[in-house]
């Protein structure tokens, strides 16, 4: 067998193993985030809840701030699988709906879903952004993605012809970032004991109220 050959071969063994191992590392980390805070996890308590080496969690994901941006990617998307949120089945689905409403009452669903399992760690992240500045680039980049993500729902929306007499794309766009903030979910189902769906019917309404000309269309 040929060295190029050689070096293109890849244990299907080893490398579960090593996605085992790496999920292992991102599950420990996002714990103690939530339950010590950015600065008060280290990389070796890290590495002793995942039961590897320090060295092992460098050379399997990175340092902290790249351990929360993987446990915040694959809490949003809700596995750890290469696709992006924006091309999963249920994202997608909910793009083609036939009525405005409709699609904002799947959005809503969708975002109700994600909250719950970013709540926790947004909040970490929010936290080391004051004063991390690795930490406050990959909070940008989040705000970003939910920003990106309300254009898609927004232009859906304006394509079905249901937005809001007078409310520009841009105005509709700030609107439906503004409701895609863990931050709501943490006030209203974290610390004042609301119900999932509970939360899920205020913001499909919410959603209707500020951005189509007919709220209680289907």
């Amino acid at each position: 067998m040929s060295d190029s050959v050689k070096r293109g071969y890849r244990s299907p063994l080893r490398t579960a193993q090593a996605q085992a191992t790496r999920r292992r590392i991102v599950a420990a980390a996002a714990d103690l985030f939530v339950s010590s805070g950015f600065e008060g996890t280290s990389v070796d308590a890290i590495a002793d809840a995942a039961g590897v080496s320090r060295k092992t969690v460098f050379t399997a994901v990175g340092g902290k701030t790249e351990l929360l941006a993987l446990a915040m990617d694959w809490a949003v998307a809700g596995d750890d699988a290469p696709v992006p949120l924006a091309a999963r089945p249920d994202v997608r689905a909910l793009l083609d709906l036939p009525h405005p409403g409709a699609v904002l009452d799947a959005w809503a669903a969708v975002l109700t879903e994600i909250d719950a399992r970013v709540d926790g760690l947004f909040a970490v992240l929010e936290g080391a952004a004051a004063s991390d500045e690795a930490a406050h680039a990959l909070f940008d980049r989040m705000s970003t993605q939910r920003r990106t993500g309300a254009a898609a729902v927004v232009d859906a929306v304006g394509a079905l012809g249901g937005l809001r007499d007078g409310l520009s794309r841009s105005e509709a766009i700030d609107l439906a970032a503004l409701f895609t903030e863990p931050l709501l979910h943490r006030r209203l189902v974290g610390a004042r004991g609301w119900s999932r769906r509970r939360f899920e019917r205020w913001l499909a309404g919410t959603l209707r109220g500020q951005l189509l000309s007919r709220p209680d269309s289907r």
